[in-house]
């Protein structure tokens, strides 16, 4: 590969890598590192093994500083054929994504102020790093004090609301939302989570087993950064209803890989989980084991996964999804719900995922994920900072709802608090021991025109008394 002509505005001092289906997509693999010549070329030798239909796309090193076109629009990827013969492919890059026209920075696609930064470098401490989070706040947020929020968490952030910082599109999650919001097909909005992926580190984070040619097994480090360290603060942070009812997980490719795992190992956290395209032959086997010794959850509550994939991303995705899904369709507690849907136009990208956002977010918050007769108990309860306060809040549709009954449950499901709280009451949890518990809030009393008391379940972690501090 021989890039021949590169922006003006590109720094000297810059590297220049290829990207694309022969390294899964590393935006800086250094076995894929151009060199700069003499002549002012950057050039790459591709290993004799590369033959045959390849698509990339070249960066300075990373997803938020990749090629654009002259006009700093998404360029479809690159295509080439190559035959193992020798020969030279040229290239010439019109545009970065970070230095815009003529060294101007991107203009962002974000729906501003609904987006925000969380934190530019939000530390994970069970991975040893810090990454980027944003957040998307429905419309209404700051001018409805009293409503609390759905909330769904998704990976690979870059890609969620932002065209500028998009390695190859943006699902425009945010404009998607909010159209939904003033169509009057969702009425409150959700709140959305997305945490930026790793570069390089991508594939380590987003398996929790290790495929022998592009690693991975960092995945249960990072789905538990995602329950035991982003979701307290993002529930004490903002107005969330922290039930499992209430939180959803999704993303594609390695994400719905991800997804569909931290779903299966914390069903009381999650019970919405949105599947796009997911890359289950990264560890097709493992996935599938580990799919049979999940054990049930408690009270048999379901989770609903949305599973879409399209005919045109080669042999096994297909057959891989429908496999899966049939696994999850376990015909005892886990009581799963299973959506499946096969696009015939459908291939591995972002416009696609875009595309088939909505559908996919709309089914999943209209499945009633509680027992059977139940309404939605649309209260919240969370630790605060410091001592530690169970705080509980009740969102302004229930505000006459008085009290709720609490009971906690230990990790061997024994009782071992039961509590009656009003709205805006905090309870002492100060006596019991660190470790990870089950807490069910109940409506006390009957319901009018429902079999059960209105319920909702979470997963409850108390740190070590000197975590507190």
């Amino acid at each position: 590969m021989r890039v021949t002509q590169v922006p003006p505005t590109t720094p000297p001092t810059d590297t220049l890598y290829a990207a694309g289906t022969f390294n899964n997509w590393n935006p800086r693999s250094e076995g894929y590192r151009l060199v700069s010549k003499s002549d002012g070329t950057y050039q790459l030798t591709f290993p004799a093994t590369v033959t045959g239909a390849l698509e990339f796309k070249l960066t300075r090193g990373s997803w938020q500083r990749a090629e654009t076109s002259a006009q700093h629009d998404e360029i479809e990827n690159r295509r080439a054929e190559l035959t193992g013969k020798p020969g030279y492919l040229d290239v010439q890059v019109a545009n970065w994504k970070d230095l815009g026209q003529a060294g101007k920075p991107c203009a962002s696609t974000a729906v501003q102020p609904n987006v925000q930064v969380v934190n530019p470098a939000f530390l994970m401490p069970q991975l040893g790093r810090a990454r980027r989070v944003w957040v998307y706040l429905p419309a209404g947020y700051t001018t409805s004090p009293g409503q609390r929020y759905p909330v769904l968490y998704m990976h690979d952030g870059q890609n969620v609301f932002d065209a500028c910082t998009s390695f190859s599109g943006e699902w425009g999650v945010d404009e998607t939302l909010s159209q939904l919001q003033q169509q009057g097909l969702d009425a409150t909005g959700s709140i959305v989570v997305a945490v930026a992926h790793g570069d390089q580190e991508r594939l380590n984070e987003l398996s929790p087993w290790r495929n022998p040619q592009y690693g991975g097994g960092q995945g249960d480090a990072y789905v538990d950064f995602l329950v035991q360290t982003l979701k307290p603060y993002i529930d004490a942070t903002y107005r969330t209803l922290t039930g499992r009812e209430f939180t959803g997980v999704a993303g594609s490719s390695m994400g719905g890989l991800i997804s569909t795992y931290a779903a299966l190992k914390y069903p009381l956290t999650y019970s919405r989980v949105g599947v796009f395209s997911p890359a289950f032959w990264f560890a097709e086997d493992s996935l599938r084991s580990y799919i049979r010794q999940v054990p049930p959850k408690p009270q048999g509550a379901p989770t609903a996964y949305y599973l879409v994939a399209g005919s045109k991303e080669g042999e096994t995705m297909v057959p891989l999804l429908l496999q899966m899904a049939q696994g999850l369709r376990r015909p005892d507690s886990l009581a799963n719900k299973v959506q499946t849907l096969v696009q015939a136009d459908g291939q591995h990208a972002e416009w696609f995922w875009k595309r088939e956002f909505p559908a996919a977010y709309r089914w999943l918050k209209d499945q009633h994920t509680g027992r059977p007769g139940t309404q939605e108990l649309r209260w919240a309860a969370w630790l605060e900072p410091g001592p530690r306060q169970l705080h509980i809040a009740a969102s302004q549709e229930q505000a006459g709802l008085r009290k709720i009954e609490l009971t906690l449950y230990n990790a061997a499901g024994q009782r071992v608090k039961r509590s009656k709280q009003a709205a805006g009451s905090r309870l002492n949890l100060s006596r019991l021991p660190a470790g990870t518990y089950r807490l069910m809030m109940e409506q006390t009393g009957r319901v009018v025109g429902a079999q059960q008391p209105a319920t909702c379940q979470q997963q409850l972690i108390l740190p070590e008394p000197a975590a507190n501090k």
